[in-house]
């Protein structure tokens, strides 16, 4: 038992730490923003699963119900391999730890469900005073993705999670756009509802505010919030064109400043050079081989748990 956990400790700081800045410093998640933010997803779910193991091995040694109850279906040599009656002391102050760091992650993903609900219901009712004639179901139905056209000669666009998701775009961006740029732009907001991005970017959140200091979480939330303006733009720059793309964000974004060079939007105008010079995407197999070699890693902590009681199985 002392073996794995010192395992588990071994993969969740190095999933958690130098993994996340090499990450950060590569130049591929760029050119393939879906097949990165699968990779940040691994890595989180590594550190998460090393974390859940080593909290129920330590509580296993340290509690004698919940060790028969936890290998209550195994035989005694499965039990006897992972020697839980002779846990030093360290084991039971990090299962201390870890059972705080549960509780904290509970409550932090509970507390950003809560406030997503909050201003998703504020977002609704103050689209109901901007057009106070939708109908009485809306937020209820469900079907197919809803677009809402407001009077507001502000040009915007945007995407409203929820049941049923909506596209919102105001009179002023039908103005601004023309055919293919408009379509460009619903495509883009689209893309976010189809991958479901809110719940990476609750998600992500979720652990930052949580645990600001860890490497991993905090870059899973920085990297987030841009990887996926980065898959919706590929998803709009497939179907519309890479250029046309562009001119959207500029007509959409250009009153506001964000694109001179004292703004501090800076992730929009790396998209727009993005898309006027598209980079290079990886090849078949080299995106083939890191979802694989991604997807191997939660494995770990897995194999880490279960090899003691494998080996005296066999």
């Amino acid at each position: 038992m002392t073996v794995c956990m010192l395992l588990l400790s071994i993969v969740a700081l190095t999933a958690a730490v130098p993994v996340p800045r090499a990450l950060t410093r590569a130049t591929w998640p760029e050119r393939e923003p879906v097949v990165a933010l699968w990779v940040w997803q691994c890595l989180v779910a590594t550190v998460l699963l090393c974390c859940l193991t080593a909290l129920s091995l330590g509580t296993a040694a340290v509690f004698g119900t919940v060790r028969a109850q936890l290998f209550a279906p195994a035989p005694p040599s499965v039990t006897e391999a992972y020697d839980l009656s002779a846990a030093p002391a360290w084991a039971a102050a990090l299962t201390l730890l870890l059972a705080c760091g549960a509780a904290w992650t509970t409550a932090m993903l509970a507390r950003e469900t809560v406030e997503a609900r909050r201003r998703r219901g504020m977002a609704r009712a103050h689209l109901r005073e901007r057009a106070p004639d939708l109908p009485a179901g809306l937020g209820s139905a469900r079907g197919p993705l809803l677009v809402l056209v407001l009077e507001d000669e502000y040009p915007d666009a945007w995407w409203m999670p929820g049941s049923p998701a909506q596209l919102i775009v105001t009179t002023g961006a039908l103005h601004r756009l023309t055919d293919h740029q408009l379509d460009a732009v619903l495509t883009h907001e689209r893309g976010h509802a189809r991958a479901r991005h809110d719940w990476l970017l609750h998600l992500s959140t979720a652990l930052a505010t949580g645990f600001p200091r860890i490497p991993l979480f905090a870059h899973f939330c920085d990297q987030t919030h841009r990887l996926v303006e980065l898959a919706a733009d590929d998803t709009a720059s497939r179907r519309c064109g890479h250029l046309t793309t562009a001119l959207a964000l500029i007509e959409l974004n250009q009153h506001r400043g964000v694109l001179s060079c004292a703004s501090t939007h800076r992730l929009l105008g790396e998209r727009v050079d993005r898309l006027l010079q598209p980079p290079p995407r990886l090849g078949r197999r080299d995106r083939a081989l890191t979802t694989t070699l991604a997807a191997l890693i939660p494995l770990l902590p897995v194999l880490i748990t279960f090899a003691p009681g494998l080996t005296a199985l066999a």
